[in-house]
């Protein structure tokens, strides 16, 4: 395997958990709505049947957003939609919180399913959706009576405030059951099966494209909510998702769906919690240094002025999409990597990694060389065709856009290490890559090269990231057998 090292044996509580200790048995590929087996079969193929599931689920997430936020600017205007960006972003931070315990999880479960342990695999699902009931509960509850507080922290605009206010607790609102269809998305993945999240995700989307407008302007017997009713929709689109895919998970016989005494598995053992808290919490910090920096960029990018801001902001659109290939494929890693890391098959896990890379590299290369083939066009549906913008986009595009290819390898890299509950190296990469590097870069070379070192520092950064991702991979102590939580 990569790296020089053996194979490592099981600690005895792995190999407790492991009754036949020894190499799981051949299973069905796919079975119990779209699992898969991803310790047995051609490698590349399995993944990629399983990425594209979660692409496409990304794709479609990132569409509502966008649909959504149409809506709300054609039929409220641009105060309305200030006020949608300024709660999504604390959305966005109270969700990145709890995403590492999710993950953690995943992995948790993702292991458990390859040594063919289900009931670990239910206890730690269980253990999971308990911790994010309880989170969630507390965070809509502080959310619903600290929106107004939370909103002078942001800064909202005055014009904006009383909007952004109605949107927020609506929001907050829906927080428990939104963090729930989350949660059953990434533990569902971890057991193999990408397709379930995919069917009720897809639900989800349709459902809060229509209720939006239905809504906003009170069509047939609805009242007229306006703002309010934005928020209302996607809360509705996603509980009758979260219900849809539960009853799912018992129609189906899912392998994770929980009867009789498993039920108390939604009351998780301190030896459960903290295997998820400690691993949970680097992987969640990982989240909060990533928007951390993407709010440093801004305030960089800002001081160059209107022009170069707006080229920025119609960038990042584009950008959402060139890296949603690395996002997909990064997860799919992580899980096929757990599940053969549990079934000890280490010969697979090298491979694994390196499909991942290939895969990745392949599809985010056809993206970026689309994109710049017709990024004019492209960004003209967000600047318009006679934008001054256009020209520094098309700038910042050609300059940067190549990151996505070392960025992507870094993501399979990091998502190989995760799989075997290596979060702490990741957090540090992160951390150097997107501080003092990426801003070393830009302080030392702006009075040089002016305004473009920002759009240099985003390739430079992050082939600092992936040297030092490669580096902890191949250097191999992140192989030791994973200890699992006592039963």
């Amino acid at each position: 395997m990569t790296g020089g090292e053996a194979p490592v044996t099981p600690t005895p509580v792995a190999a407790a958990a492991d009754p036949a200790a020894s190499p799981v048995p051949p299973r069905q590929t796919a079975r119990g709505g779209g699992r898969m087996d991803l310790t047995q079969g051609p490698i590349t193929k399995t993944l990629i049947l399983f990425a594209l599931p979660t692409l496409a689920s990304n794709i479609l997430q990132t569409l509502s957003g966008s649909v959504n936020a149409i809506w709300v600017g054609q039929f409220l205007g641009n105060s309305a939609l200030a006020a949608t960006a300024n709660a999504n972003i604390i959305m966005f931070l109270m969700f990145g919180a709890f995403f590492g315990f999710g993950m953690a999880a995943t992995v948790l479960i993702g292991q458990s399913m390859g040594r063919g342990d289900i009931d670990a695999a239910r206890r730690a699902t269980g253990g999971v959706i308990g911790l994010a009931l309880i989170f969630s509960v507390v965070i809509a509850i502080v959310g619903w009576f600290a929106s107004d507080r939370i909103l002078g922290w942001l800064e909202t605009p005055p014009e904006a405030f009383a909007l952004a206010h109605d949107y927020l607790r609506v929001t907050f609102l829906a927080v428990p059951a939104s963090m729930l269809s989350v949660t059953l998305m990434m533990a569902s993945r971890g057991a193999g099966d990408a397709v379930t999240p995919l069917r009720f995700m897809i639900l989800a989307v349709v459902l809060d494209i229509i209720f939006n407008p239905v809504l906003i302007l009170g069509l047939g017997p609805f009242p007229r909510l306006g703002i309010a009713g934005s928020a209302l929709a996607t809360a509705a689109a996603g509980t009758i998702s979260l219900a849809g895919m539960i009853g799912w998970f018992y129609a189906k016989n899912h392998v994770l769906r929980l009867r009789g005494h498993e039920l108390a598995y939604l009351y998780p053992k301190w030896s459960e919690l903290r295997f998820i808290i400690g691993r949970g919490l680097p992987m969640g910090a990982q989240m909060l240094v990533i928007s951390g920096a993407g709010l440093v960029m801004v305030g960089l990018v800002n001081r160059e002025g209107l022009v170069t801001a707006a080229a920025y902001g119609a960038t990042l659109q584009l950008w959402n999409y060139i890296q949603m290939p690395a996002l997909a494929v990064g997860a799919a890693v992580s899980s096929m990597a757990a599940q053969n890391i549990g079934a000890n098959r280490w010969d697979r896990v090298a491979s694994v990694t390196n499909s991942g890379i290939a895969i990745n590299l392949a599809m985010t290369g056809v993206l970026i060389v689309l994109l710049l083939i017709f990024d004019r066009a492209a960004l003209a549906l967000f600047l318009g065709s006679e934008s001054p913008a256009i020209d520094v986009a098309r700038n910042i595009q050609l300059i940067a856009t190549w990151t996505f290819l070392p960025f992507g390898t870094t993501i399979v890299l990091i998502s190989t290490l995760r799989a075997n509950g290596s979060v702490v190296p990741p957090l540090v990469i992160l951390f150097l890559s997107m501080f003092p590097i990426r801003l070393g870069i830009y302080y030392f070379g702006y009075p040089t090269v002016g305004s473009d070192i920002l759009w240099w520092s985003f390739p430079l950064s992050s082939l600092a990231s992936l040297a030092m991702a490669w580096a902890i991979y191949r250097r191999g102590g992140w192989r030791r057998t994973l200890p699992q939580p006592a039963t």
